[in-house]
C-alpha cells in the first residue's frame, strides 16, 4: 500500500516537472524569438509607436511671367489648427471648445468632441488665415490656456491677377496638389518635399521622461519663370473679350503669340475662362441659368460638365478644321517640290471636278478666271489648291503633313493636348486629298497650326512650343532651361522666303487685308471652317470657326499670332477675315511696338498714317496755335482764357493727319461734352462725316488703308458715350466681300 502511494507521488512529481519544463521551454523559446530573432523588428515598432511625427509643409514654388518679377501664382502662409487632448486640462475643455468654435465658425459640440478624444493629436481645421490664427492666440492668452492647441504653418495658393490666364496657370486642390494647367504639369517640381518633426510620446500622447526630437526641414518647390509676357497676355485677353461681345461668339475663343524662332509662347489666352482663386464657381451666367432650369437630379452632372469645359484650354485641347489658313502649308509643299512657282497659272471656273470621283468642289467666288499662284492664294481659291493637292499626290502631301507636325502632339508643356484626326497616305482617297488641300476634313489644334506657321516664317524649321523658360531653386539657381532647338527642317529657306512675300501680299491686297497694319509688313492668312464633328451641334444650324493666322515683320519675322473664334453668330458675321482679322490687328498694333519693333512706312503709307498730338498745354493760345499748325493740325479754341489749360487729344496721343486739336482755356470749357455716334456699318467717308458732325474725330485701322470699299465694323468707344470734343475714336474697317 505504501509502495503504491510512493509510486503515485513520483508520477505526480514527474508530471509537474514535465509541465514546468515545457512551460520554461516555451518561455525560453519566446525570449529567444523576441530578443534575438524578432528583436530588431519589435524594437523598431516600439520606437515607431512612441515617436509621433508631424508633417512640415513645403512652400509651393512661385510662378512668374517672363520678366521674373511679376508674380502670377504664389503661396502665402495659412495655418492648420490642431488639438493635443492629453495636454488639455479637463476644466479648460469646454472653454476651449466654445472659443475655437466661435473663431473658426464651427459647432461647439464638434470641437468639444475632438478635445475629449483619448489621443495625442487631432486636426480641427486647415487653411486658416493668419488673421484667424492671431485671434486664436489672443483667445488662448486671455484664458490662460498654455498647452493643448497647436498652430502648424501651411500654405495656400493665390493668383494675384484674378481672372487672368486661368486655363494656363490652372489651380491646386485643398492639399496643394496641382489639378490643372501648369500647376498640374509641373506639380512635382512646384511641390517640393515635405519635412517632418518627430517627438517621443507615451501611450496617451504626453511627453516621455526622456527628451527626443528630430526635425527634417521641408524643401521648398522650384519657381517657374514663364515665356509668357504679362503685358502681351493682357492685350490678347482684352481683345478676345471685345471680339466675343461684338460677334456674339457662343463657344469661346483663343489667341496665341509665339516667337517664330524659339517656340516660346509670349501669350496664350482662352475665353471663356475662370478665376483660379475660385475655380469651382461657374463664371458664365447663362450656363448657371441653364443648370438651374434642369431637374435637380441632373444638376450635379451638368455642373461637373460645365466646370470641365470652363477649365479647358481651347488652344491645345480643342481640335478644329483649320480651313483656308492651311493653304499656306499646301502652297509651301507645292513650292518646295517645284510643282508651282509665283507665276504658275490656273483657271478657276468656280467648280472643279475632283479626279476619279465625279464630284465637284466649288470656289467661294463665282470664278476667279486665270490667275497666278500668288493671286490664287490671295484670292483663297479652293479649286487652285485642290489642283495643287492632286499634283502633289497622297504620298508627298502626307510626307509634308507629317513633317509640319500635324500627326503628333506638339509636346507643349501643358496638360490635355488633344490628338489630331487625319488620314494617312494610304487613306487619302481623291476626295479626302482634295478637301485636305484647303484645310478641311482633318482636325488639328490651334497650337499645331501656329507651330506650322512659325516654320514657314523662320526659314522652314519646326519649333517646340513651350510656356516655361526656366526653373529656379530657393537660392535662385537655374535648375532647368527650356530646349529651343529645332525639331527638323520642313521646307527650305528659299521656299520660306518666297512664301513670306506671298503672305505679305495677301495681308496687303488679298483676302487677309483686314489684318493689315501700316508700317509693319504683316503676313497673314484667314480661315473659315464649318464644324461638323461634334455630336452636340444643332443640326438645323451651321456652326463655324473663324480664324486669322499671321506673323510679322515680313523682312525678319519675330512673332506669329493665331486668333480663333468658336461659333460667332452667323447672323452678324462668321468669316475669318471679318471676325478674327480685326482682333489680329488690335493685338499686333499693341504687341509689335511693345516689343520694340519699329514701323517702316512706305511713302504711300506716310501720306495716310496718323500722327501724335504735340504738347501745347501751359502756353499762350497764340503759341499753341502756331505749334499745332506747324504740325499740320487744325485748332479749335474753347473758352475765353489766354492760356491753354488742357488739350484733346493729350500730348503723345494718336491723331489723324490734318486732324483737329481742341484747346481748353478755362474751367467752364473743360466741362463740355459731346456724344459718340454709331460709327459702324459705314463707308470711310460716311464715318468721317459722322465724326465731324458729332465733334469727335476718328482713327482708322484694318482695310481702310488698302481697300477700295471698306466698311467700318467696330469702334473702341461705345455709341452714346459722353466724351470731350476732339476725342479720337478708333474705328476698325473690313472689306466685306472677303469671305475666306
Amino acid at each position: 500500500m505504501a509502495k503504491s502511494t510512493t509510486i503515485r507521488m513520483w508520477r505526480r512529481a514527474l508530471l509537474l516537472i514535465g509541465i514546468m519544463a515545457v512551460g520554461l521551454g516555451i518561455v525560453v523559446v519566446n525570449l529567444i524569438r523576441l530578443q534575438i530573432i524578432d528583436g530588431e523588428e519589435l524594437k523598431k515598432a516600439a520606437i515607431d509607436q512612441s515617436l509621433q511625427p508631424t508633417t512640415l509643409s513645403a512652400e509651393r514654388g512661385t510662378i512668374y511671367d517672363c520678366s521674373g518679377t511679376k508674380i502670377l501664382a504664389q503661396s502665402a502662409s495659412v495655418w492648420t489648427v490642431a488639438l493635443e487632448p492629453a495636454y488639455i486640462e479637463e476644466e479648460d475643455k469646454e472653454v476651449l471648445a466654445r472659443g475655437l468654435a466661435e473663431i473658426l465658425d464651427m459647432e461647439e459640440s464638434d470641437v468639444l468632441e475632438l478635445a475629449q478624444k483619448k489621443t495625442y493629436f487631432t486636426y480641427v481645421k486647415k487653411k486658416v488665415e493668419t488673421s484667424v490664427k492671431d485671434e486664436i492666440l489672443e483667445f488662448l492668452d486671455e484664458n490662460n490656456i498654455s498647452r493643448g492647441v497647436q498652430l502648424i504653418q501651411d500654405y495656400k495658393r493665390y493668383y494675384p491677377y484674378g481672372n487672368f490666364m486661368g486655363p494656363v496657370l490652372g489651380f491646386t486642390g485643398t492639399d496643394n496638389q496641382g489639378l490643372s494647367g501648369l500647376e498640374y504639369q509641373y506639380d512635382s517640381e512646384l511641390s517640393g518635399t515635405a519635412g517632418r518633426l518627430v517627438t517621443a510620446k507615451n501611450a496617451v500622447g504626453t511627453d516621455m521622461p526622456f527628451q527626443y526630437e528630430q526635425k527634417v526641414e521641408a524643401e521648398d518647390g522650384y519657381d517657374l519663370v514663364l515665356t509668357i509676357d504679362e503685358g502681351i497676355q493682357h492685350f490678347l485677353e482684352e481683345a478676345l473679350e471685345e471680339g466675343i461681345e461684338n460677334f456674339e461668339v457662343a463657344n469661346g475663343a483663343c489667341a496665341i503669340v509665339m516667337n517664330v524662332k524659339t517656340g516660346a509662347i509670349l501669350g496664350l489666352a482662352t475665353k471663356g475662362d475662370y478665376d483660379p482663386n475660385d475655380p469651382w464657381t461657374i463664371t458664365d451666367e447663362d450656363v448657371i441659368k441653364e443648370i438651374e432650369a434642369l431637374p435637380e437630379d441632373e444638376q450635379d452632372a451638368a455642373t461637373s460638365a460645365a466646370l470641365q469645359k470652363q477649365w479647358r484650354n481651347k488652344a491645345i485641347s480643342d481640335t478644329y478644321y483649320p480651313g483656308s489658313v492651311f493653304k499656306m502649308c499646301t502652297g509651301s509643299m507645292a513650292m518646295e517640290e517645284g510643282i508651282v512657282s509665283e507665276e504658275t497659272t490656273f483657271t478657276c471656273n468656280h467648280s472643279y471636278l475632283v479626279e476619279g470621283t465625279g464630284q465637284y468642289i466649288n470656289c467661294w467666288a463665282y470664278g476667279h478666271g486665270t490667275q497666278t499662284f500668288v493671286e490664287g492664294l490671295c484670292n483663297s481659291c479652293n479649286p487652285f489648291f485642290v489642283h495643287l493637292g492632286e499634283s502633289l499626290g497622297p504620298n508627298l502631301f502626307f510626307k509634308y503633313f507629317e513633317a509640319f507636325g500635324f500627326t503628333q502632339k506638339t509636346g507643349i508643356d501643358l496638360p490635355g493636348e488633344a490628338n489630331t484626326i487625319y488620314y494617312t497616305a494610304d487613306k487619302l482617297n481623291p476626295m479626302e486629298l482634295a478637301t485636305e488641300s484647303f484645310g478641311q476634313n482633318f482636325s488639328i489644334t490651334p497650337i499645331h497650326m501656329l507651330a506650322a506657321a512659325c516654320a514657314i516664317a523662320n526659314g522652314g524649321y519646326l519649333v517646340q512650343p513651350h510656356v516655361v523658360d526656366h526653373m529656379l531653386d530657393e537660392d535662385g539657381n537655374i535648375v532647368m532651361t527650356a530646349d529651343t532647338s529645332y525639331k527638323r527642317q520642313v521646307i527650305s529657306n528659299d521656299t520660306s522666303e518666297r512664301m513670306i512675300k506671298i503672305l505679305n501680299t495677301n495681308a496687303t491686297v488679298g483676302t487677309a487685308k483686314n489684318g493689315y497694319i501700316a508700317g509693319y509688313r504683316v503676313c497673314g492668312k484667314t480661315g473659315t471652317s464649318q464644324k461638323i464633328l461634334e455630336d452636340n451641334l444643332d443640326p438645323t444650324k451651321k456652326h463655324y470657326i473663324a480664324s486669322y493666322c499671321g506673323f510679322a515683320p515680313a523682312d525678319d519675322p519675330e512673332i506669329a499670332l493665331l486668333v480663333y473664334y468658336d461659333e460667332p453668330n452667323p447672323n452678324i458675321n462668321y468669316y475669318g477675315s471679318a471676325v478674327a482679322g480685326p482682333t489680329f490687328v488690335k493685338c499686333m498694333e499693341q504687341i509689335l511696338p511693345y516689343l520694340g519693333i519699329e514701323r517702316k512706312y512706305t511713302e504711300e503709307e506716310l501720306e495716310k498714317i496718323d500722327t501724335t498730338a504735340p504738347s501745347v498745354t501751359g502756353v499762350s493760345v497764340d503759341e499753341a496755335k502756331k505749334t499745332a499748325e506747324d504740325a499740320g493740325l487744325t485748332v479749335k479754341v474753347k473758352g475765353d482764357g489766354d492760356t491753354v489749360l488742357d488739350q484733346i487729344p493729350a500730348f503723345g496721343e494718336t491723331i489723324p493727319q490734318g486732324g483737329t486739336i481742341v484747346l481748353y482755356t478755362d474751367e467752364e470749357s473743360q466741362e463740355e461734352t459731346v456724344t459718340v455716334p454709331n460709327l459702324t456699318g459705314l463707308s470711310l467717308s460716311a464715318a468721317n462725316q459722322a465724326a465731324v458732325d458729332s465733334g469727335i474725330q476718328i482713327r482708322v485701322t484694318g482695310a481702310a488703308l488698302t481697300s477700295s470699299n471698306p466698311v467700318s465694323q467696330t469702334q473702341d468707344i461705345a455709341e452714346g458715350t459722353e466724351v470731350r470734343p476732339g476725342t479720337v475714336v478708333t474705328v476698325a474697317f473690313i472689306e466685306v466681300d472677303q469671305v475666306a
